[in-house]
């Protein structure tokens, strides 16, 4: 029977904490396992390439107050038989050719200045939203991973149990044997044993289950896990803190907050339709053979062209009070979001207090039943107890050691939900030994760009 205790204690260690000494050199621990979520999650980087893509809508809007210029060339074949009071006949045939440059150069334009704003506003907002994704890959691959620890703990537990009702039937069969205790006694040893081996079962299904979904979310099979810990020495003092950050920092909060700024310029741009615009064009020409008096022309001119609507049927007024109402409901989303964040906030907040609280009790219980199965099983050698006492201590005990095991898991699960609403949760802040992908980069690449078709890194 000890023998079996402490390979039971040694499974449920597999999640202790502080307790734990240095752990082997060959062990797989949470920050790799997050590194390598991060590089490889496909929805993570579909989701940077979306980030790449929105960047490009800051040089189209630039487009703007860049000169637009259009190449023109025409050839062919014509015959004229003219007969002129003034000159007499005319006649022959010719190839009249020309080449044609003509330049557009905006020089006021009320929408262009908003444009721009607004793309800027949408690499902003979409840069939140792939932060928002990073996080919740993050927090995703710490959650699995703690799964993953927990289930394969409580194998140990089940199994282990199994084994101590595998023994616990055969000595009360022995004992019935000799007439010490009754075929009851056996009944209820063998029923026992049956659900332990059903409680083991399912523990082996779930873990099962959990492994396939560690190989989606982290990319390879577990391990040899290192035990997790919390992210306590990430998180603000209190809970006053946690939700001051989580309405400042949270990118779902700043998400929002960039919808606002999107929205506003919108109606910027829509009211820009209402104002004159002024630009500039140049044409520059050059005919041969276009009369047959005139061998070869050249023309070139320049002009400034003011434009002001008066009335374009309508649409432009529906427009600015569609993007008026489209401002007025963004601005409620980001009252929800931050309702929403402060909501989230409170709640892991206080998912990680009770944890703490939680696992103390557990640990508290799981020695207490282990105290108290030793002496029913004292007890029941002297006639004490019966059987059935014995059996409902060793459940007792193996309850408390899930409870452990479960408690342990949610103290670390729920630290990493607290710094996700903080938005707090990301490789920077973790010290995550990676590569940090930067989406500036790609940005002040293209932001400028004038022409070409390739992308930065070449295709």
């Amino acid at each position: 029977m000890r023998g079996v205790k402490v390979v039971t204690a040694a499974a449920i260690a597999v999640l202790l904490l502080a307790e734990m000494g240095p752990v082997p050199a060959l062990a797989d621990t949470i920050e790799a396992a997050l590194v390598r979520s991060y590089q490889n999650n496909p929805q993570l980087n579909a989701q940077r390439a979306l980030v790449r893509s929105t960047d490009e809508n800051v040089p189209q809007a630039l487009s703007g107050y860049r000169p637009k210029a259009s190449l023109t060339l025409s050839g062919g074949g014509q015959y004229t038989d003219e007969n002129v009071p003034s000159t007499g006949k005319l006649s022959g045939a010719q190839i009249p050719r020309s080449a044609g440059l003509t330049v557009n150069q905006s020089l006021y334009n009320a929408q262009t200045p908003e444009r721009v704003r607004a793309a800027e506003s949408q690499v902003s907002s979409a840069r939140e939203g792939l932060r928002v994704l990073e996080q919740t890959v993050i927090l995703n691959a710490a959650t699995i991973y703690m799964d993953y620890l927990r289930d394969a703990a409580i194998v140990e537990v089940q199994r282990s149990n199994t084994r101590v009702l595998e023994q616990t039937l055969k000595q009360t069969q022995d004992r019935f044997n000799v007439g010490e205790v009754t075929r009851t006694d056996v009944a209820q040893s063998e029923a026992q044993l049956a659900a332990g081996r059903t409680q083991q079962l399912t523990a082996e299904s779930n873990l099962t289950t959990t492994r396939s979904n560690f190989r989606r979310i982290i990319g390879n099979e577990p391990e040899n896990l290192a035990p997790g810990s919390p992210v306590d020495r990430f998180l603000p003092a209190s809970l006053a803190g946690a939700v001051e950050l989580s309405l400042t920092q949270n990118p779902n909060v700043t998400a929002a907050m960039f919808g606002v700024d999107i929205n506003f310029l919108q109606v910027k741009v829509a009211e820009g339709a209402l104002l004159p615009t002024v630009g500039l064009q140049a044409t520059v020409t050059q005919g041969y053979e276009q009369q047959l008096s005139v061998n070869r022309a050249f023309n070139a001119a320049a002009q400034v062209q003011v434009s002001v609507p008066l009335y374009q049927g309508g649409s432009e007024y529906a427009l600015i009070r569609q993007s008026k109402e489209s401002l007025a409901q963004q601005r409620l989303v980001l009252e929800q979001t931050r309702d929403q964040a402060r909501a989230n906030t409170v709640t892991f907040w206080g998912q990680l207090v009770a944890g703490k609280a939680q696992v103390t009790s557990a640990q508290s219980q799981v020695t207490a039943s282990e105290i108290a199965l030793n002496g029913v099983r004292e007890e029941a050698k002297a006639g004490q107890r019966t059987t059935l006492d014995v059996l409902n201590a060793q459940q007792a005990l193996v309850n408390a050691r899930n409870a452990l095991v479960t408690a342990q898991h949610d103290r670390v699960v729920a630290s990493y939900n607290v710094l996700n609403a903080i938005g707090r949760l990301s490789p920077q802040v973790l010290g995550l030994k990676t590569n940090v992908y930067d989406p500036g980069v790609h940005y002040q690449q293209v932001r400028d760009s004038w022409s070409g078709v390739r992308t930065p890194d070449g295709r």
